[in-house]
């Protein structure tokens, strides 16, 4: 039996019982749930290990890799920009990255580029898997890259390119990298275990992963599938996972806590408050969660709602009843959403991963017993 660790109170006794039940099942190794309802950490648990020999606890001080819940965190990045009057939603990509106009891409909106709307799913043309990890030449890739389909018409998820889309547009205006304004300002100032590129000296706090046996289910595939997942070179590769983790990727190498995670939606989903400070304004936390596209993506075999970089709970209802409900999952089974309705934020993250794309079963247990018992 996993001894189930933190905090529980009675009302979600029914949370931590679909907690323990994932473990006893066998479907986790390591994993921890947070909510934190009106800026209050109501719920926080954990359980497991880190390791596959089952011989160090993941506890409290563990990191685990979030992969594309990373992407929520870009998305609140470049929500900030907007609010201090440095960038609109409305303008166009290359209006602050000038060659990104090449190949019919003039007209791409910065919410377009967000919500996967820019044909730029992946890199359609043969590379090597380690140049993924020479920013400046992916970029000047898609920069120079033709829209695999007509911008503005469809939405395609990017898994690995929109973190070189929204990182270059953050950089161009405010001089730093993602990673460095995550830490500079949130991380460090609200005492956040978030990060995207892991430090080797916090290596010794991450959770070995676990990955499946099985690629997800991609539905159909066409090209946009194929340039975004299933070439030898659609992800960072060849240089080994210590490399990977150290990468500063804003769309796939974030680690983090639960509770960092959780505090951070937590402020979304209560007027943009984090620990008595105004992180965003109401009004432009409404706008970067407001739907720029919804409809059968062209990548993923789901009908989505995208924000300005968050995806929408309205149309898979992943994150509990909530139509405003946003946040973003990651693959193998993590996820951050924020409820304005409820001023409820929470996180899930795990080092067990499933082929589940978007919501995957065992969070969603938890997410369905905690909204139960609110």
């Amino acid at each position: 039996m996993v001894e189930i660790a933190g905090l529980a109170p009675t009302r979600f006794a029914g949370v931590k019982d679909a907690f323990a039940a994932s473990f006893a099942a066998g479907e986790e190794l390591g994993a921890r749930f947070t909510l934190v309802e009106a800026g209050e950490t109501v719920l926080d648990l954990w359980g497991g290990f880190v390791d596959r020999a089952r011989s160090k606890p993941f506890d409290d001080q563990t990191l685990a890799p979030i992969f594309s819940t990373t992407k929520a965190i870009a998305a609140l990045l470049i929500a900030r920009l907007v609010d201090a009057g440095k960038l609109d939603y409305a303008q166009t990509v290359a209006s602050v990255w000038p060659e990104f106009a090449q190949a019919g891409k003039a007209a791409i909106t910065v919410e377009q580029a967000l919500s996967h709307q820019a044909g730029l799913p992946g890199l359609p043309d043969p590379m090597e898997p380690s140049e993924w990890f020479d920013w400046d030449a992916i970029c000047a890739k898609l920069a120079a890259m033709a829209p695999l389909w007509p911008p503005g018409t469809a939405s395609g998820y990017h898994p690995i390119t929109f973190g070189y889309l929204a990182g270059e547009i953050f950089k161009r205006i405010d001089g730093r990298s993602m990673a460095t304004a995550l830490r500079e300002d949130l991380a460090a100032p609200f005492g956040l275990d978030l990060l995207i590129g892991l430090p080797d000296e916090e290596s010794p706090r991450i959770a070995d992963l676990q990955r499946p046996s099985a690629l997800p289910n991609f539905g159909h595939i066409n090209p946009a599938t194929k340039a975004a997942f299933l070439t030898p070179w659609s992800q960072p590769g060849g240089r080994g996972p210590d490399a990977l983790r150290r990468f500063e990727l804003p769309s796939a190498t974030g680690h983090a806590s639960a509770l960092a995670l959780a505090r951070l939606m937590g402020a979304l989903a209560n007027d943009g408050w984090l620990d008595g400070e105004d992180i965003l304004s109401p009004a432009l936390i409404a706008e970067a969660a407001r739907q720029r596209i919804r409809g059968q993506d062209l990548v993923l075999p789901f009908e989505i709602s995208w924000g300005a970089g968050f995806m929408r709970n309205e149309t898979i209802h992943p994150w509990g009843p909530g139509n405003q409900t946003f946040g973003h999952a990651g693959w193998g089974g993590s996820c951050a959403f924020a409820d304005p309705e409820r001023r409820l934020g929470g996180a899930y993250v795990m080092n067990k991963q499933s082929t589940d794309l978007i919501g995957d079963r065992r969070p969603r247990r938890l997410i369905e017993a905690a909204y139960a018992a609110l």
